[in-house]
């Protein structure tokens, strides 16, 4: 009975989407081509009654900090992130956003950094030193004037926050010729703004949603700015369908990637079916190489060695997991044995989401932090947020 109505709850989702698809198109569908309004597996519908951009900023006002400076700016900023991406502009929603936004950054759309120089430097070192490149040539490059009429040296040393970081890597690859070869023309600048968000996520987004607004030479700079570090930042925590039931699970993957928390869920079950103990990390299948013979990852080999178990071929197998980046995953055939035959074998029905366990590695990182120590830090701002919008109301 639990298996069938895993599946019925399913199908409605995919009933769901299509509706979404068919009468929102433009809002609903992203990266993958596939249509989302935050929150689907829950209910905040019932909550709230659509409701006038006025009183959506209205309440953000009332739940942002009382001592935050520009609260108008945000509210308004944030309200126009969920009305241009097409989210549902609930309560639990509002909270979901606020709480990653006080977690990440506590409302600073371009945050500095402490030792900012140092970890700039470091960089750049490690990335001289893996090339070969002498440490003579490097500081030579590094005199070299920039664009502001200061030396690259000079403005590596003011560095306060990711976005002065950003510009000076930019500079340094667009005019130098050793720029280009240490960063071998990409920006190590993966993430900002006030929700610490992908920027290749932010491009990718802008070229499946045109960015709403005018004017904009460049998605990178925007990522910095308060309006598109909210609007892609959103976008990445709310706009794609699942079929959780805690916003919980949405942070995780917030912080690990779309559909981690599900697909750690699978490793999961396919560790208690196997009897292999598997990292639940959310990573079913190693990235594709181009090449032609691609490698597995142990939850694939595991999953292949279950074949004659689960009654499927090595390559629908593989074909399935394959799609661990997309809502259908969890439609194919591999899920859904996997699943029916690791209940069966447990006597329960097995959580179909759980927070991966990753452990977090950056150089803005300095303490021993986890996945499931960000989500669960989120979770207690939700709740947080929660009450004080509940006590509001009464």
């Amino acid at each position: 009975m639990a298996g069938l109505r895993q599946r019925l709850r399913g199908l409605a989702l995919i009933a769901l989407r299509l509706l979404c698809e068919g009468w929102r198109l433009r809002a609903c569908c992203l990266a993958l081509g596939v249509a989302a309004l935050a929150g689907c597996a829950s209910a905040p519908e019932r909550r709230h009654p659509q409701r006038s951009a006025e009183e959506v900023r209205a309440q953000l006002v009332d739940l942002l900090p009382a001592r935050l400076e520009q609260r108008e700016g945000w509210a308004q900023d944030i309200e126009a992130a969920f009305r241009h991406l097409g989210l549902l502009q609930s309560t639990d929603n509002l909270c979901a956003a606020l709480a990653v936004i006080e977690q990440e950054t506590g409302y600073r759309a371009n945050p500095t950094v402490p030792n900012l120089p140092r970890i700039a430097r470091a960089e750049i070192e490690r990335r001289a030193a893996r090339l070969k490149i002498p440490r003579i040539a490097l500081a030579a490059v590094l005199r070299l004037g920039s664009g502001d009429g200061r030396s690259f040296e000079q403005r590596l040393q003011a560095l306060r926050t990711e976005k002065d970081m950003s510009d000076l890597y930019a500079e340094l690859i667009a005019r130098v010729p050793l720029g280009q070869t240490l960063f071998d023309a990409a920006n190590p600048v993966r993430t900002g703004g006030s929700m610490q968000v992908s920027i290749a996520f932010a491009e990718a987004h802008a070229k499946q949603q045109p960015y709403p607004y005018a004017g904009v030479q460049s998605i990178r700079d925007e990522v910095f700015s308060r309006r598109g570090g909210v609007y892609f930042g959103i976008a990445h925590l709310l706009q794609y369908p699942s079929s959780y039931e805690r916003h919980l699970y949405r942070y995780a993957d917030f912080n690990a990637g779309w559909y981690a928390s599900r697909n750690a869920a699978f490793q999961q079950a396919l560790s208690a079916l196997s009897g292999v103990r598997l990292a639940l990390d959310g990573d079913l299948v190693l990235p594709d190489p181009g090449l032609f013979e691609r490698s597995r990852s142990e939850t694939e080999r595991v999953a292949l060695s279950l074949s004659s178990v689960l009654g499927l071929s090595e390559a629908r197998i593989s074909r399935d997991l394959r799609r661990a980046d997309r809502f259908d995953f969890e439609q194919t055939d591999t899920w859904r044995l996997v699943f029916e035959r690791a209940d069966a074998q447990a006597g329960t029905p097995l959580p179909r989401a759980r927070v991966p366990q990753i452990r977090l590695s950056s150089p803005k990182i300095t303490r021993n932090l986890t996945t499931e120590w960000f989500a669960e830090r989120v979770e207690s701002r939700y709740r947080q947020c929660i009450n004080r919008a509940y006590r509001g109301a009464r």
